[in-house]
């Protein structure tokens, strides 16, 4: 198996978290997320362990709630003493209705609203990441009017390739997001910084893409950074005492996928951060790190009953399921891949090649095209597995289908954190 959250049973059946995934279908119903949370908790706690060995512990590991985010993760989180990255109002009041301490939550976002950040302001939101001087004004103007004072970082595009999909690259210099650093645009925003009263620049941010397996931009992108903030200290005399690397760290979705540990980054980008601060006379930040789809993606599956299997003769098979694009966008968008398996057949070989297919009215209302999966019929459970970060969060009511429910296995125990939407959830807001 791909992570050491599924497994197979006496029965032959996929398990989650030590749970029959058959039993959980036919409990909650489907299509369902499952999400083994001792996982999650354990995923939290080897970044945290990293941080202690390589920083002694002067850091921080920030789920990135954008991956999955509700309260009951908030929770989870806080418990695991790891802070919370946000990046809208919805997820800042999320955080608030779940009792997240809000001196750890950090605002992300290229374009943050005036209310929004007023909500952050109001919420004691403990660092906001500033985008652009347009947002840094606002942020300002706000300050003064709610008279009170807001702790900073810039997010700096390093101009790293991450050699990861073209929509998920965020640290080149062509990205929406943040100051570019080699065209001197980031040097010139701490310099506009330094003219408000009520803003405290204390850190820099950086964050280069998403699923990559590399090491050694995540080094590069820490040797830029420390440069920088030695830059921001001799020419300006501006110290910065933390530095959010972000995230990105790549997952296993499938056995072609070849992950390193996460150990395997930490240890060479402290290496870096601790030799350049040494060299420059720089004391060593306060580490912040971004980890979201690799707390909590290879924790969960989607399990959906199968409706049909169409052979198309020297064609194709699709295998049509009852959820679709609408719970999982990421093939349509990404072309991502995935391990799917017949949950009630797991222990059975893949002996057939089909196309998964979604029961939204769209020809591109696919799952997985040429995958090997067993001989299903209506009525079977197939599970699509690693899909815990991005499929819940990106969920949409396409087709006026509701969206699916999210259950938590612990201890071998399963309990509902979010319900299954209704029709009457779906025309809520009509008038």
């Amino acid at each position: 198996m791909i992570s050491n959250s599924f497994d197979i049973n006496s029965k032959g059946h996929l398990t989650v978290g030590g749970v029959d995934s058959v039993d959980l279908a036919n409990k909650y119903g489907t299509p369902m997320y499952v999400v083994d949370e001792d996982a999650v908790r354990t995923n939290c706690a080897l970044f945290r362990e990293s941080i202690k060995e390589h920083y002694e512990g002067n850091g921080l590991c920030v789920y990135a709630s954008k991956a999955f985010c509700c309260k009951e993760i908030c929770r989870v989180i806080a418990e695991e003493n790891c802070g919370l990255d946000v990046v809208s109002g919805g997820e800042i009041y999320t955080a608030l209705k779940a009792g997240f301490p809000m001196e750890n939550v950090f605002f992300h976002g290229n374009n943050k609203t005036y209310d929004e950040i007023k909500l952050a302001l109001e919420s004691n939101v403990g660092r906001i990441i500033v985008d652009n001087l347009t947002e840094l004004k606002l942020l300002n103007a706000l300050c003064e009017e709610l008279k009170r004072e807001a702790n900073i970082y810039f997010r700096v595009k390093p101009g790293v390739d991450a050699h990861t999909h073209d929509f998920i690259r965020t640290g080149q210099i062509d990205s929406k997001f943040g100051f570019a650093y080699e065209t001197g645009e980031a040097l010139d925003a701490i310099r506009e910084s330094m003219q408000y009263e009520r803003i405290n620049l204390i850190g820099l941010h950086c964050h280069i893409g998403s699923q990559i397996f590399d090491i050694e931009p995540f080094v590069t992108a820490a040797n830029i950074m420390i440069d920088f903030m030695k830059e921001a200290k001799d020419k300006l005399g501006v110290t910065l005492s933390e530095l959010d690397l972000g995230g990105g760290f790549g997952i296993k979705y499938t056995d072609s996928d070849t992950p390193v540990p996460y150990e395997s980054f930490m240890g060479p980008v402290a290496s870096k951060v601790k030799a350049l601060c040494k060299e420059y006379g720089l004391s060593v930040p306060k580490i912040i790190i971004e980890p979201g789809r690799s707390i909590i993606a290879p924790a969960g599956a989607t399990l959906y009953t199968v409706g049909n299997v169409k052979t198309i003769p020297d064609v194709r098979t699709y295998v049509s399921i009852d959820g679709g694009m609408g719970d999982n966008p990421r093939y349509i968008l990404y072309g991502s891949k995935y391990e799917i398996l017949c949950a009630n057949k797991a222990s059975e070989p893949k002996d057939t090649t089909v196309t998964l297919a979604g029961k939204c009215c769209e020809s591109g209302d696919l799952i997985q095209e040429n995958a090997p999966l067993q001989k299903v019929e209506a009525g079977d459970i197939v599970a699509v597995l690693a899909t815990g970060a991005y499929n819940y969060s990106m969920a949409s009511n396409y087709n006026r289908i509701p969206r699916l429910p999210v259950v938590f296995v612990r201890n071998k125990q399963d309990r509902l954190v979010i319900r299954r939407e209704t029709y009457e959830d779906i025309i809520s807001c009509d008038l």
